[in-house]
C-alpha cells in the first residue's frame, strides 16, 4: 500500500478509506512528503481542513516534485484562508508565487486572502491582470490594454 493506493481509493470515491489509509501510512513514514501531500488532498476533499494543515506543513518541509509542490502551496494557502488565518494564507501564497511566478491559480487565491485582509485594491489589481492575461473572451481581449493599464492603479483617475 502506497500513494497510488490512496489515489485509487479517491478516484473510486472511497474517500474515507483513503483518509484512513493515508493517516496510517503517514504514521509509518512521516518523512514521505508525497504521502503527506496525498493526506492533505483527501482531508481537504472531506472538509477536514483543520486536520489537513499539519500534513501540508510536513509535505512542504519535505521534497515534492514541482507539480505537487505548487499544489501544496496553493492548498495550504487556500486552507489557511478558509480557516480565517488570512496572514498565514498570504505568506504561504506569496512563498508559492516566489517559487512559481507563473501560477495564476495562486495569484487568484492570494487575491482572495488580500481581500480578507482589507487589501482589496491590491487584490482587484492582481485579478485584473490575471483576467487580462488569460481570458479567451473576445470582448475582454479587445479591452486588454485598458484593463492592464487600470490594473496598475485601479484608484487612479485621469481628470
Amino acid at each position: 500500500m502506497n500513494v497510488e493506493t490512496i489515489r485509487n481509493l479517491r478516484h473510486e470515491g472511497k474517500h474515507e478509506e483513503a483518509r484512513a489509509l493515508a493517516v496510517e501510512l503517514v504514521a509509518r513514514a512521516p518523512g514521505d512528503a508525497e504521502l503527506q501531500y496525498e493526506a492533505t488532498c483527501v482531508h481537504d476533499y472531506l472538509g477536514r481542513e483543520a486536520e489537513a494543515v499539519a500534513f501540508y506543513v510536513s509535505a512542504l518541509a519535505g521534497s515534492l516534485p514541482p507539480e505537487s509542490l505548487r499544489g501544496a502551496f496553493l492548498g495550504l494557502g487556500s486552507t489557511y484562508r478558509t480557516l480565517g488565518r488570512y496572514r498565514d494564507a498570504k505568506a504561504t501564497l506569496l512563498e508559492g508565487l516566489a517559487r512559481f511566478p507563473e501560477a495564476n491559480e495562486i495569484k487568484v487565491f492570494l487575491a482572495m486572502a488580500l481581500h480578507n485582509l482589507g487589501e482589496s485594491k491590491q487584490a482587484i489589481e492582481s485579478l485584473l491582470l490575471v483576467l487580462a492575461e488569460t481570458s479567451k473572451d473576445e470582448a475582454i481581449r479587445a479591452c486588454r490594454k485598458a484593463i492592464e493599464l487600470y490594473a496598475k492603479d485601479i484608484e487612479k483617475s485621469w481628470l
